[in-house]
């Protein structure tokens, strides 16, 4: 049986994601980011983002995540 993910935060820029996502993979967290479609420029797009990301991580990791990105959705 495979963990759920869940819900961390929506991002609005590349930026963004990066800056959520390093502090997570520093610590082991696994993050899984949905709807970050921005085309020829692939993961190198640092601008925004006008329906957002969805930025997930294991079930099991939420709370610790929730720690290491304070403006994170509660």
């Amino acid at each position: 049986m495979s963990e759920q993910w869940a819900l961390l935060t929506t991002v609005y820029s590349g930026l963004e994601v990066d800056t959520v996502r390093a502090p997570l993979e520093l610590e082991g967290i696994p993050a899984l980011v949905r709807g970050f479609g921005v085309g020829i420029f692939g993961n190198a797009y640092q601008g925004p983002i006008s329906d957002g990301a969805e930025m997930l991580v294991p079930e099991s990791a939420l709370e610790r995540a929730r720690e290491l990105v304070p403006s994170a959705d509660t």
